[in-house]
């Protein structure tokens, strides 16, 4: 059976088999010594030669998706407590600064004039 191998799989299968060449691993197809020379030792060249040829005992797993059968449906996600909890903290603490909070209103541009002219009677003094 004739095993077709994507773009990614064959970089892959001729990176790890170049590795291994790189870290002195025996080569798998006899290559004459002018084609080795030609080549100038390239272990990716090497990689390809062997990877064409069929030669090597690499194996690619491709993970198939799972058949479910009968009808998918879709359960409530549970409320975990920590959610609860935190929520309960949050509504008290919103709750407090309400209660002790001040309200402030909008600032009206006499609010401002009267600061200005304050601070310039204090730098003046």
């Amino acid at each position: 059976m004739e095993q077709e191998f994507t773009k990614y799989e064959v970089a892959r299968i001729l990176g790890a088999r170049a590795l291994q060449i790189a870290m002195d691993a025996p080569l798998l197809v006899k290559i004459e010594k002018e084609d080795l020379e030609r080549i100038k030792y390239d272990a990716i060249r090497i990689a390809e030669i062997e990877f064409t040829s069929g030669v090597l005992p690499i194996t690619v797993k491709r993970p198939m998706p799972k058949k479910i059968e009968g009808k998918l449906r879709r359960d409530a996600m549970p409320v975990k407590k920590v959610d609860q909890d935190v929520e309960k903290k949050e509504k008290h603490e919103e709750k407090e600064i309400r209660e002790e909070g001040e309200i402030m209103e909008l600032a009206k541009p006499e609010d401002e004039t009267e600061e200005e002219a304050a601070v310039e009677e204090a730098v003046e003094e």
